[in-house]
């Protein structure tokens, strides 16, 4: 069983683009934050879909730059007590519930996602009321409200071999909320998966007939696509994974050119590892139609040079994150169960 229950989605508002700063506005915000970092005993835990500046500052002063799951790891395990986490909300939540010790900051508290936004935490209550005999999988990217609800959490890294595991226990599934990657997951495994009706805005948009001529124009290229895209996407794939996977095959693939489908933000670490490589971005845009996110998260697009000097700056109730005391202990549960069951698979 697959079924998709559709809660119809709103276009989300896209959050007003970030100044565009010349180089020596650029250079005083990157000096002004190294400061505020030791004057804090501050970490940069940043995104593979942050901007590429944002990503090399990180890593610059000692961070971290890494998908969702292995952000979680460094920010519990690094010694600093204030973490600035480059991403959008529910990876800061997700730092506060494993580090509640630990200040945590984020260049602007208006960074969403949208499958955090289409999965509300009271809909997402009562639909799971509706089947109390089903397993519980929320992945990452949801509110801590709703991770709080679930049996486990789960990021794309883990997400077939987690619900292969629980599918050989004979658990039936409501996954939540991405309905391409519950998709994706159920036909890997055979699954039975209820699925709520979520999407990511910018994998959404990959399109197959644009993507099939660019394969013609590239017919030596090898095609990445993260598993948040849509079916017809994937089923044209040479590897299909997530950001952390992607950046692998990128190095190990033979072909010297690569057609990417997910946030082109991942082109940062990817030229890092196969800098004598060509990447190709997969068109978002189809017949007669322009893309809404032209392949770029537009909340991640928020976490600039002078948000994070600023969030550094203020260290106020503008940038910090809280999560209440028993909400945080609800949510930690499936959380320790993700990082306990990823330790397992290495």
């Amino acid at each position: 069983m697959n079924e998709f229950i559709d809660f119809n989605q709103s276009i989300y508002p896209f959050p007003t683009k970030p100044a565009v700063l010349d180089d020596a506005e650029k250079s005083f915000y990157r000096q002004q934050i190294k400061t505020l970092l030791k004057k804090h005993n501050a970490v940069i835990v940043a995104h593979y879909y942050t901007d590429p500046e944002i990503q090399a500052l990180a890593e610059e002063t000692g961070g971290c730059v890494a998908d969702s799951l292995e952000m979680a790891r460094f920010g519990a395990n690094h010694p600093a007590s204030t973490l600035l986490v480059a991403g959008v909300r529910f990876m800061g939540e997700t730092a506060k519930i494993l580090s509640p010790q630990k200040t945590i900051l984020m260049p602007t508290l208006e960074a969403e996602c949208s499958l955090d936004l289409g999965c509300p935490s009271d809909d997402f209550r009562q639909f799971c009321a509706q089947h109390p005999e089903r397993t519980v999988v929320v992945y990452a990217n949801t509110s801590a409200a709703v991770k709080a609800q679930a049996d486990w959490v789960v990021t794309s890294s883990i997400a077939v071999e987690l619900i292969d595991h629980l599918d050989s226990q004979g658990k039936k599934i409501i996954w939540a909320p991405d309905r391409h990657l519950g998709n994706y997951v159920q036909q890997q495994t055979g699954a039975d998966i209820l699925c709520w009706q979520g999407a990511c805005i910018v994998h959404d948009e990959f399109k197959i007939q644009s993507l099939a001529k660019m394969r013609m124009l590239y017919p030596a290229a090898a095609l990445l696509v993260h598993p948040e895209s849509p079916q017809a996407i994937v089923e044209l794939a040479d590897v299909v994974g997530s950001t952390s996977q992607l950046i692998k095959a990128a190095q190990s693939l033979p072909n010297q050119e690569l057609i990417v489908a997910t946030d082109k933000g991942i082109f940062y670490k990817m030229q890092q590892v196969c800098p004598e490589k060509t990447l190709l971005i997969a068109p978002t845009a189809g017949e007669g139609a322009s893309c809404r996110t032209c392949a770029h998260c537009p909340w991640m697009a928020m976490n600039g040079l002078q948000a994070i000097a600023q969030g550094l700056q203020e260290m106020g109730a503008k940038h910090e994150i809280h999560v209440d005391l028993e909400l945080r202990q609800q949510a930690l549960r499936p959380l320790m169960r993700m990082l306990d069951f990823s330790t397992l698979l290495k």
